[in-house]
């Protein structure tokens, strides 16, 4: 049957099914990142962006296009994580735009909406990158634009848009040498196909396979849920507003560091939340909870190993959306503060360094667990200040930071830290006499002066940037470059510091992380006094996972 116009309540088919299907490949989306980090996560910044953006289109019974399309823009908007998922928002914000007050759509105006998302994701990208999603997006659209002078079929026409994503997704390497080197495809590109794959087999009805999630836990959740929803109790008694779900895939090298005891593991997690729901065998554990910060939650698994259909919900805005208004607030709104500062870390003793700084809210994220544009948004308005300056330490937060930033109800401004020492030198640059502006430019200028080094580990073997690495090794990073790779942690922080430190380098800050122990530390600290008599050393204890050190030099 031929589908001449697209109705909202099929489109709407189209994202559930999309957005399903991704979730499904979120995983092996993530396995395609450049870099062999452990922190590699476009899949997971993707999936949960558009299960926002899914969520939202659920609460909708509109047959309308133009409504649902906005609905799903909206929730895409406000659950857009990492650089990934803020350009999957603007991709489909510009649709969104495109089919405002439609009805329905012919393939014609599709293939406008899609060629619409592409200039409005190209403008919201400082220094488009050809080899990227946006590539894919792009030649995807021309391709629909193309086929729509002739086509009258919505399912052809999306069959068409499929197969050319495809076909650019094979192109982005040749168009950045990177992938090339390490001999991946684009990893947003792929979650961009596997988003359109959904889509047009909804147009067909074709069914693609089910997350394997359904067990007798989410039963028991499902009835939680339901049961709050009936209940109808006012948002404000809400005391644990993120209804939190995740996996644990465990892993043997951590579990010699932190053996899993069930019983343990469930009684840390209860001090965070409530409705806690915890099943595990020999090779995941499956959790269910309500809490306030689901990044504690998500650090304590991480542990044990790897996280996996992780799921986060605003239950106060589901609550609010079930009952038919917006929650009113009961308390008197409290003097604004001239200035906050919003930061995002990882890590107990990171955060509390931040937090001694001045940073008025710090939100407990970044690497395998970036915050939403929601999130970001949230914490400015915590913050209960006329002018908020945000950090985010993370080249990957920046975009979800900036369009916070841009809905913000204060004035609000993006100081571009890409990296904890960067972060730490524009706090330090900060000063409350300065206008916005001046205060942005000048922090901005004081965290490039600050060299930046990590120490991480390999999640698979690769060669790139001349260096040839091996899973498991440890991998010395200068200034976003991987430049040494070796079996042993300590070898390789001290190479970092050869590589890095030079006779004009006056202070040396050294962040260990939490599977450091003190007797490392005191090695390392007997090495610097040794072959770096001249410079003044600061050492923290930061808890952060993922990565062992966490260097700056200046």
């Amino acid at each position: 049957m031929i589908i001449e116009r697209l109705e909202g309540s099929v489109f709407a088919k189209m994202v559930l099914m999309g957005a399903n299907h991704l979730t499904n490949h979120a995983k092996q989306i993530d396995a395609l990142n450049v870099f062999p980090v452990p922190d590699g996560d476009t899949g997971t910044n993707m999936n949960l962006s558009m299960t926002s953006g899914a969520n939202e289109v659920k609460q909708t019974d509109d047959a309308v296009l133009g409504d649902v399309a906005q609905a799903f823009s909206k929730g895409l908007l406000m659950g857009a994580r990492g650089n990934s998922g803020v350009i999957l928002s603007q991709l489909f914000r510009g649709f969104a735009k495109s089919l405002e007050h439609k009805e329905a759509a012919a393939p014609e105006e599709l293939a406008e909406a899609f060629e619409n998302g592409v200039k409005t994701a190209y403008k919201a990208v400082m220094k488009p990158v050809e080899g990227t999603i946006l590539t894919v997006a792009k030649d995807a659209a021309n391709k629909a634009v193309e086929v729509a002078k002739h086509e009258k079929d919505i399912a052809a026409l999306m069959d068409a848009v499929l197969k050319e994503a495809k076909e650019s997704l094979k192109r982005t390497p040749e168009l950045l040498s990177v992938l090339k080197e390490v001999g991946v495809v684009d990893s947003g590109g792929q979650g961009l196909v596997t988003i359109y794959e959904g889509f047009a087999a909804a147009l067909k009805g074709k069914e693609l396979p089910e997350a394997d999630v359904v067990n007798d836990m989410e039963e028991l959740v499902n009835a939680q849920h339901h049961q709050i929803a009936q209940d109808f109790m006012d948002t404000s008694e809400i005391e644990f507003g993120y209804c939190t779900e995740f996996m644990v895939k465990f892993d043997d090298q951590k579990l010699k560091d932190h053996p899993f005891d069930e019983e343990q593991f469930r009684n840390e997690l209860s001090e965070h939340g409530n409705s806690l729901l915890v099943a595990a065998d020999d090779e995941i554990a499956k959790v269910h909870i309500h809490v306030e910060y689901p990044g504690q939650v998500l650090t304590i698994g991480q542990q044990y190993g790897s996280l996996i259909n992780m799921k986060i919900e605003n239950m106060r805005e589901q609550h609010t959306a079930i009952v038919g208004k917006k929650e009113e607030k009961q308390q008197q709104p409290q003097k604004k503060q001239p200035y906050g500062i919003v930061t995002v870390v990882m890590g107990q003793g990171v955060k509390s360094l931040f937090e001694s700084l001045g940073a008025t809210v710090v939100i407990e994220g970044g690497q395998t667990m970036n915050p939403s544009t929601q999130d970001i948004a949230d914490a400015i308005q915590q913050a209960n200040a006329e002018k908020v300056l945000i950090l985010p330490n993370n080249k990957n937060i920046v975009m979800a930071a900036q369009q916070a930033a841009e809905l913000a109800d204060a004035e609000a401004a993006v100081v571009e830290t890409k990296t904890i020492p960067q972060g730490i030198s524009a706090l330090l640059a900060f000063h409350p006499e300065l206008a916005l502006a001046d205060n942005k430019q000048e922090m901005e200028q004081a965290g490039q002066q600050v060299k930046t080094g990590q120490v991480t580990y390999a999640v698979r073997d690769t060669k790139i940037d001349g260096v040839s690495i091996e899973k498991g090794h440890f991998m010395g990073i200068e200034d976003g470059k991987i430049t040494s790779a070796n079996p042993d942690k300590l070898e390789t922080v001290e190479k970092l510091l050869q590589s890095m430190v030079t006779d004009e380098d006056e202070i040396l800050t050294i962040i260990y992380g939490e599977d450091v122990d003190k007797q490392e530390v005191e090695k390392l600290q007997s090495y610097v006094e040794k072959h770096f008599e001249d410079i003044e050393l600061e050492i923290h204890e930061g808890n952060q996972p993922i990565y062992a050190y966490i260097i700056a030099v200046e």
